[in-house]
């Protein structure tokens, strides 16, 4: 997150803004990178089953390859269509897959991201930040009004603690 403090001449003085790149504190911060850990082991039996499918399929294909003259059509329509089974197996199972990594990844980053905005607030309210926006890509930014690391720092120190107790 970045933050902005611009001189404004009124009664309240100066109004201080940050800028936070949630994006950054969802890749670098301990709670993100396990995540990222845990949900990869949790779908590693799956990706290995893709990967035994897909191997399959390649030595099918090499196999009706190779035999091209030497096999009679009957045996080579069987292959032929136990390839297209094990292909729809495999682009069925990558397909679950994919929406199942995404539905997990959604519900671990939704937590991060609840952890996110209380540590967010909580600067917001020591520093006396009027505004904090989440900017993912700006163009610019000063380093003086960013305090992504400020909150990944935050958030890291939580994460120990919690493991200590």
């Amino acid at each position: 997150m970045m933050m902005f403090i611009f001189p404004v001449h009124s009664p309240a003085g100066e109004i201080k803004i940050g800028v936070v790149n949630t994006e950054k504190v969802l890749r670098e911060s301990m709670s993100a990178v396990e995540a990222q850990k845990k949900i990869e082991q949790e779908f590693q039996a799956r990706d290995a089953r893709i990967r035994e499918l897909s191997a399959q399929m390649r030595a099918l294909q090499q196999e009706l390859e190779k035999n091209t003259g030497t096999v009679d059509e009957d045996e080579r329509r069987l292959k032929e269509r136990e390839l297209a089974g094990l292909s729809r197996q495999y682009q069925r199972a990558q397909q679950q897959m994919r929406e199942d990594l995404s539905l997990r990844q959604n519900e671990e980053y939704g937590l991060i991201l609840e952890r996110i905005n209380q540590v967010i607030k909580e600067l917001a309210e020591k520093q006396s930040y009027d505004l904090i926006l989440q900017l993912q890509d700006s163009v610019y930014r000063s380093a003086r009004i960013d305090i992504t690391d400020q909150v990944i720092k935050v958030l890291n120190a939580r994460e120990s603690a919690a493991r200590k107790q």
